[in-house]
């Protein structure tokens, strides 16, 4: 019989150890900011590591369209649309028409970045790209604006939805008034009117 109690107000006591845990816990989550009141996400950006892997950067200007990093890519979310083209030098080479990668399928796991031989594309920090439709999820980085794609820019919805209206990709190699392979901008040159 005494076993018996003793058994009993071990498991009492024991019982009521692990609440006290329980409400302690509980009662310090009252007293913590909330995870908005901390980071006040989106009017702030999160803090991420040096080595994250979000959403990709991709520089056109570089891109030589040689597929491999479509080639690395374990589950095939990654479509060139290249043509072959005579450069304004004229050397051959291909013209990237389309470089879109399919979010939905994506898995973050940067094995695109290591193949490419020019380093056009990498992992950038962008975490959020919300959107309502499957649609969205697929960005086409020929047709975003430059600044977007490069990582300079935030993307965002916005600028892929806007991205998916256009036909043609924003940038060809030789064209004027568009930044060079380098980073330089190749701006047209303009004749000033003589003076009366």
């Amino acid at each position: 019989m005494r076993d018996w109690f003793r058994n009993l107000t071990t498991a009492v006591v024991t019982v009521a150890q692990g609440m006290g845990v329980t409400l302690l816990a509980a009662l310090r989550t009252y007293r913590r900011k909330t995870y908005t009141e901390a980071y006040e996400y989106p009017e702030k950006p999160l803090p991420v590591a040096a080595r994250y892997r979000g959403f990709h950067r991709f520089d056109l200007t570089a891109c030589i369209g040689c597929d491999k990093c479509a080639v690395a890519c374990p589950v095939d979310c990654i479509y060139i649309d290249k043509t072959m083209d005579t450069g304004p030098d004229g050397k051959k080479g291909f013209r990237v028409d389309g470089f879109t990668i399919d979010y939905t399928k994506c898995m973050f796991c940067a094995l695109c970045v290591d193949p490419c031989p020019v380093d056009c594309i990498f992992m950038g920090s962008t975490h959020d790209l919300s959107c309502y439709t499957r649609d969205g999820c697929s960005v086409d980085f020929a047709k975003l604006p430059l600044e977007a794609a490069w990582g300079r820019a935030t993307l965002n919805p916005t600028v892929v939805a806007e991205s998916k209206s256009l036909d043609a990709p924003v940038w060809v190699k030789g064209e004027p008034g568009m930044p060079a392979p380098n980073g330089a901008a190749v701006l047209p040159v303009i004749e000033k009117p003589a003076a009366a």
